[in-house]
């Protein structure tokens, strides 16, 4: 007996948000951060140095290495798009031309969402209640609503901000599990007339998480996701969709199921006979799991979506194996399990909130007013004031006032020198007036809007981290970047000749060779006698005698991180041949 719906809309309450306006949102939230900063610490840094490599011909594009050694993060697809797109655009910064991928995989990533919480919302056991005498939501106006909220909603979320703006496997690995979730959303939709194009979706996004290091999460995340349409299906009126394609077989193979699975049991059978899977390592038992630290990370890490994701859960229980609220919920439980089970739980959780998003979505037709204000109320506060902060703290860099947070900046990033830049001031500006404009609509106009709930959690989000990319960059630039030890260091070596490298970590590497412009050998390698200059990790000068002859080495400096006093490198320069 099916269960009657819990959502209650009205036709006025699911108009829509203008087309322009969700445009240039995402744009304000994808292009700051892919633009005008160096690469940071630490991922970020070593993928762009394995990216170089591979576009300069050091490395094998089959096996991914910096100076010989394998890149600390697996996957292969991410560093190839970064190396092609170096090489592509020889003109370019090798930082700029490596950014134009990982931002379109972003838009990717947005477009996914918002695609599959359409599909999701026109699902039968989605669709709200029907009036007695009319006036309820038409299905695509409340699709259409529910996914333009369904992006807010993801574009809100607080973790998303840095990593989706690195180039790393980590945002590679996001687009492709939004756009598996896309495809499971568009299979469960009876009335998709190309479920054709589901599939080569569904099959591209398991081939693409294979090649970028996720092999078990693909084949746990797809089987998952086929397990709950198999099951829909068959508690379903609605008759088996046909493919586009391969029209002439008979009825028992055109089912998109059968070819959805048939491609996750071929991709995964590939990548165990191609050596891309791994055997599964359970790398923090659930004895040492640090409930604690992670339950922290995850409310902050996904707010505000996840008191609204417990609320959808609450109020559609009774649907919670229909396919609207069954696929997100098994593609957020793999992705926040993932995250407790991981040594690094912030990037594994990255890939939970395209999912979360969905969730947090279905919760608006059921939300009450009195909540609705509520989450406006504290978004409004905690947003505005962090923007209050970064606009006293940018002031107290350029003129000193007030004293202690500029006190506190010269503590903190000693060395660093403030620069007036009118442009990136222009931008904060525009990005301040617009969160004031929208304020001001959000109070005044638009109270039956179906996604209302959602217009300043994610205003808020995209005006902080906007702010941050203009009026805090060149700060962050300084305290993030390996940029201005790496360039100390280049004035302390000979120039021209190699310099060996003992016990640096992969990110330490790849700015020496970037920013330092230095070329690197590591010690014990055949050309080591050539270099004049020995840069070394303090944890490894110990036994640093048992590398290299110390009788033809002389220590020269210590070279510290300005911004963080434990990180140092260790300078000699040879005084013998």
């Amino acid at each position: 007996m099916n269960q009657p719906t819990p959502a209650i809309v009205t036709q006025s309450a699911v108009r829509r948000l203008p087309r322009l306006a969700l445009i240039l949102f995402c744009m304000a939230y994808v292009l700051p951060g892919f633009l005008g900063r160096e690469p940071w610490k630490n991922a970020d840094v070593s993928a762009f140095g394995v990216m170089l490599e591979m576009a300069a011909g050091h490395s094998s594009w089959w096996h991914p290495q910096i100076l010989g050694v394998l890149a600390e993060e697996a996957g292969l697809l991410p560093y190839w798009l970064g190396a092609v797109f170096i090489k592509l655009l020889p003109f370019a910064s090798p930082e700029f031309a490596v950014r134009i991928p990982f931002a379109l995989l972003l838009a990717l990533t947005l477009v996914c969402t918002w695609y599959t919480v359409y599909h999701l919302a026109r699902q039968p056991a989605a669709q709200p209640v029907t009036f007695a005498f009319g006036g309820e939501a038409h299905p695509t106006d409340y699709a259409r609503a529910l996914a333009d909220a369904g992006l807010l909603a993801l574009m809100a979320c607080l973790g998303l901000a840095q990593l989706s703006h690195e180039t790393t496997p980590d945002l590679a690995r996001l687009a492709m599990v939004s756009l598996l979730l896309y495809a499971a959303a568009r299979l469960a939709h009876a009335g998709n007339r190309q479920p054709g194009r589901s599939v080569i979706a569904w099959g591209l996004a398991i081939a693409s998480l294979v090649l970028s290091g996720a092999p078990w999460i693909a084949g746990l995340l797809g089987a998952g996701l086929l397990l709950v349409l198999w099951l829909s299906r068959r508690s379903a009126e609605t008759p088996t969709p046909e493919t586009d394609w391969l029209l002439e077989a008979p009825a028992s193979v055109r089912d998109p199921l059968l070819w959805s699975a048939v491609l996750l049991v071929g991709m995964i059978a590939i990548a165990a006979l191609a050596g891309l899977l791994p055997a599964p390592v359970l790398q923090t038992p659930l004895a040492e799991v640090q409930w604690r630290s992670w339950g922290k990370l995850l409310v902050w890490f996904t707010w505000p979506a996840w008191p609204l994701v417990l609320w959808t859960l609450w109020r559609w229980r009774h649907q919670l194996l229909r396919p609207h609220v069954a696929l997100p919920l098994w593609a957020s439980l793999v992705g926040v399990t993932d995250s407790a089970l991981s040594d690094e739980r912030d990037r594994a959780l990255l890939l939970a909130l395209p999912a979360l998003a969905a969730l947090a979505a279905f919760a608006l037709p059921t939300l009450r007013r009195s909540l609705s204000a509520l989450v406006d109320w504290f978004t409004l506060i905690f947003f505005s004031g962090c923007a209050v902060v970064i606009w006293v703290i940018w002031v107290a860099m350029q003129t000193g006032v007030p004293a202690k947070p500029a006190a506190n900046v010269a503590r903190l990033a000693p060395g660093f020198v403030p620069e007036f830049s009118f442009v990136l001031f222009a931008l904060g500006a525009l990005a301040t007036a617009a969160w004031l404009w929208l304020v001001a609509w959000r109070v005044g106009k638009h109270r039956q809007a179906l996604w209302k709930s959602l217009v300043l959690p994610a205003a808020g989000s995209t005006l902080c981290w906007l702010l941050l990319m203009t009026l805090w960059l060149p700060l962050l630039d300084f305290g993030r970047s390996y940029g201005p030890i790496s360039r100390r260091i280049a004035g302390l070596v000979v120039p021209g000749s190699c310099v060996l490298a003992d016990g640096l970590s992969q990110a330490q590497i790849a700015a020496l060779q970037y920013h330092g412009k230095l070329r690197l050998v590591r010690t014990g390698s055949a050309s080591q006698g050539e270099c004049r200059g020995l840069v070394v990790a303090p944890a490894f000068q110990p036994t640093l005698d048992q590398r290299v002859n110390l009788t033809e080495w002389a220590f020269k400096a210590t070279v510290r991180r300005l911004t963080d006093n434990k990180e140092s490198l260790l300078v000699y320069q040879r005084v013998s041949r």
